[in-house]
C-alpha cells in the first residue's frame, strides 16, 4: 500500500500499487495521483499491466538531472491524475528493466499504454516541455484505446 495525499482536499488515502481502475479519494471523490515505485520483480504488474498510461521514469540515486526533473513528473501526476500512473524505476536497483528498454541515459521516460511504448524522452526537460509532451503521448494512448475497441 502506498499513501496519497489528495491534491483538492489534502485528504491522505491508502492506495494498492497494484490495481485496475483509477483511484479516487474517499473523502471528495476527486482523483488521486497514483505514484509508484518499480524494480524487476514487479515492474510488469505495476507498469505493464496498469489499465491506464503510465508515465516511467528511469532514474539514478547520483543523477543530479533526475532530482530536477523529479518534482516536475510528481506533479504532471498531480495535475493528471486519473489520466497517468506514475512509476518511477531506480536503474541501479532494476538493471534487467532499464536493459529491457535499452535506457542509456537516465533520466529517460516512457509512457506505457498497455504494455507498449507510444512516447519517450531522454534526458531531463523543463515542465513547459514536459506537460505537451505528456499530453500528445497520452493522446495517442486513448486514440490506440479507442482504434483497438471499434476493430
Amino acid at each position: 500500500m502506498i499513501i496519497a495525499t489528495c491534491p483538492n482536499c489534502s485528504q491522505k488515502n491508502r492506495l494498492p500499487e497494484t490495481a485496475a481502475g483509477r483511484p479516487r479519494c474517499g473523502s471528495c471523490k476527486n482523483w488521486l495521483p497514483w505514484i509508484v515505485d518499480a524494480t524487476d520483480e514487479n515492474f510488469t504488474e505495476h507498469a505493464e499491466k496498469a489499465t491506464i498510461p503510465v508515465l516511467v521514469d528511469f532514474w539514478a540515486t547520483w543523477c543530479g538531472p533526475c532530482k530536477m526533473v523529479d518534482p516536475v513528473l510528481k506533479d504532471l501526476a498531480s495535475k493528471r491524475a486519473g489520466q497517468v500512473k506514475l512509476v518511477k524505476v531506480d536503474i541501479d536497483k532494476s538493471p534487467a528493466v532499464a536493459r529491457r528498454f535499452e535506457v542509456q541515459a537516465v533520466p529517460t521516460l516512457l509512457v506505457l499504454n498497455s504494455g507498449e511504448v507510444v512516447a519517450r524522452q531522454a534526458g531531463a526537460a523543463p515542465a513547459h516541455v514536459l506537460g505537451p509532451w505528456l499530453d500528445t503521448a497520452l493522446n495517442r494512448s486513448e486514440e490506440a484505446k479507442k482504434e483497438g475497441v471499434s476493430t
